[in-house]
C-alpha cells in the first residue's frame, strides 16, 4: 500500500523534471532563438539568442555562440557573446568564455579561461558607491595627519 504510493509520487516528479529538462546532444547544432522555461543540458552547439528562466549546463563539448539569458549556469564548455545569469554562474577547469558577462554571482575554478568584461548586479552595485566610502576615510586621515 505505502510502496505503491511512493512509486506513484516518485514517477510523476521524473515526469515533471523531464518535461522541464531539454538536452541538446553532442553533434547537434542549432542556429536561431531558443525561448523556454525548463532547464537545459547542451552538449553540442547553440548559435543565436538562447533565453529559458531554468538552469543551463554545458558539458565540456558543449558551445554557445551569441546571447544566453538564463537563472543559473554550469560551463565545462564555451561560451562567446553576450551571457547574462540571474543568480550563479560556476565554471569549471575546462571553460571557456569570451564576450560580456553580467551575473548575480560567479564562481570561478582554477584553470577557467574567463576572457571576459564581467559585471555584477544585486548587492555589489550597493558596494560601487566609491564617493561616499572613499570619501569618509579620506577625511578622517587627513584630519589626523593635520592635527
Amino acid at each position: 500500500m505505502f510502496s505503491d504510493n511512493k512509486k506513484g509520487r516518485d514517477h510523476g516528479n521524473m515526469t515533471d523534471f523531464s518535461r522541464n529538462q531539454n538536452k541538446i546532444s553532442e553533434g547537434t547544432k542549432i542556429v536561431g532563438d531558443i525561448v523556454s522555461e525548463g532547464g537545459f543540458r547542451i552538449e553540442g552547439t547553440i548559435e543565436g539568442t538562447f533565453k529559458t528562466t531554468g538552469k543551463v549546463v554545458v558539458g565540456s563539448s558543449g558551445f554557445i555562440k551569441g546571447t544566453l539569458e538564463c537563472s543559473d549556469a554550469d560551463f565545462e564548455g564555451k561560451f562567446s557573446g553576450t551571457l547574462n545569469v540571474a543568480n550563479t554562474l560556476s565554471l569549471k577547469p575546462t571553460a571557456h568564455i569570451e564576450g560580456e558577462v553580467t551575473v548575480g554571482k560567479l564562481a570561478v575554478e582554477p584553470g577557467a579561461n574567463f576572457n571576459a568584461s564581467c559585471s555584477m548586479k544585486g548587492g555589489v552595485k550597493s558596494l560601487s558607491k566609491p564617493g561616499e566610502k572613499t570619501g569618509q576615510p579620506g577625511q578622517p586621515q587627513g584630519q589626523g595627519k593635520s592635527a
